[in-house]
């Protein structure tokens, strides 16, 4: 078999099963294991599947349109309450701290306990709830996202760059060990890239659902932030970020 058709196979299967051992690849193409890694290698590198150790899982891709606030919440509850919980923890007294609208950060403000910080946000029921609770929030303006209730466009782009953040917490729709950080919006990324650009220190926060995931709009490179996450089953990604999992 060609090297072209053994490509063509192992997409194929991965289409089909999401994941797929080397093991299991030897077997379906009748060919040695040495041959079949260095087609998820090259495959890996053409950027059409993700190598992982002992296989490969297929890259998911959701550029379909993005889900309404109310249904996001709804998923995945009991791991973004434990990375909520621990991103909480990182703030300190005096921070100047920066909260992008999203469904995971809002659950950070249940677990809040230092009222000496000035909390900047641009989603509209982040901003309420703070206020609410006593907190000293700012709301930046622009136009509203009805979507993701987030604030966004050039009034915002313009607001954010007065501030100075010690600190910033972002959700992400996707993220990728080549195309970085991505979500569906290109508004709401142009918001995420200025803000993360005023943090000292940049928090993304996700769940294990997030990885190899791929969304229309990049907004930052791996490096730029660090990420909080449930599990983390590829351990690659390690190599580009710093990378916490939270377990309880």
């Amino acid at each position: 078999m060609l090297a072209q058709e053994r490509f063509e196979r192992i997409l194929e299967i991965l289409r089909e099963k999401q994941s797929v051992t080397v093991v299991e690849l030897t077997e379906k193409l009748n060919t040695s294991e040495s041959t079949i890694r260095r087609d998820l290698t090259e495959l890996n590198r053409q950027g059409l599947l993700i190598k992982v150790h002992g296989g490969a899982t297929a890259i998911k891709s959701v550029l379909s349109r993005e889900e309404e606030v109310i249904t996001k919440s709804k998923k995945h509850q009991e791991e973004k309450r434990k990375i909520a919980k621990y991103a909480a923890s990182l703030i300190n007294k005096e921070d100047i701290v920066y909260l992008d609208a999203g469904t995971t950060t809002e659950m950070m403000l249940d677990y809040l306990k230092e009222y000496d910080v000035i909390y900047v946000t641009n989603g509209i029921t982040h901003a309420r709830k703070l206020m609410n609770a006593g907190f000293k929030v700012h709301l930046i303006g622009g136009e509203i996202k009805a979507v993701t209730e987030a604030l966004v466009g050039e009034e915002a782009l313009e607001q954010l760059d007065k501030y100075n953040f010690t600190k910033g917490f972002f959700g992400t729709n996707g993220i990728d060990m080549k195309r970085g950080f991505t979500t569906p919006d290109q508004k709401e990324a142009a918001v995420k890239k200025k803000a993360m650009e005023q943090c000292q220190k940049r928090y993304i926060l996700s769940d294990a659902s997030k990885f190899n995931v791929i969304s229309t709009i990049k907004f930052a490179d791996l490096k730029k932030a660090e990420v909080i996450t449930d599990h983390l089953e590829n351990k690659e990604f390690k190599r580009i970020t710093n990378i916490e999992e939270v377990f309880s």
